[in-house]
């Protein structure tokens, strides 16, 4: 399986797992526009007044996972997440996770960036 594949079947699993959680999928690969410097969300998700950007890495332990998320990349989802809740018009809670989908287990870390 490719690489492009692998990320599709990390990001749907993780939806899978969100949705077990009681979170309601708004938007898959959320892009605010091409040449705009800002990046892709791989999952936006929805519970109560909470909406939670999500960056989805599959890797082979949680600490790869988690450099994985340069400090390049963290600002450009929050750019991209800003645009977002501008054009929704979001007023409640807002948050960044990371989802590290592992060999053997998934791994989500609530505020990571």
């Amino acid at each position: 399986m490719n690489t492009y594949k692998v990320g599709l079947l990390s990001e749907f699993i993780s939806c899978l797992y969100l949705r077990a959680h009681g979170f309601r999928i708004l938007h898959r690969r959320y892009v605010t526009g091409k040449n705009t410097g800002r990046a892709e969300i791989d999952i936006i998700a929805k519970r109560g007044n909470l909406i939670t950007f999500i960056e989805v890495k599959r890797r082979k332990d949680i600490t790869t996972g988690l450099d994985a998320v340069t400090p390049h990349q963290s600002l450009r989802l929050r750019r991209a997440a800003e645009t977002y809740i501008s054009q929704n018009k979001w007023n409640g809670d807002a948050r960044f996770d990371i989802i590290v989908i592992l060999p053997h287990k998934i791994k989500w870390l609530r505020g990571a960036i």
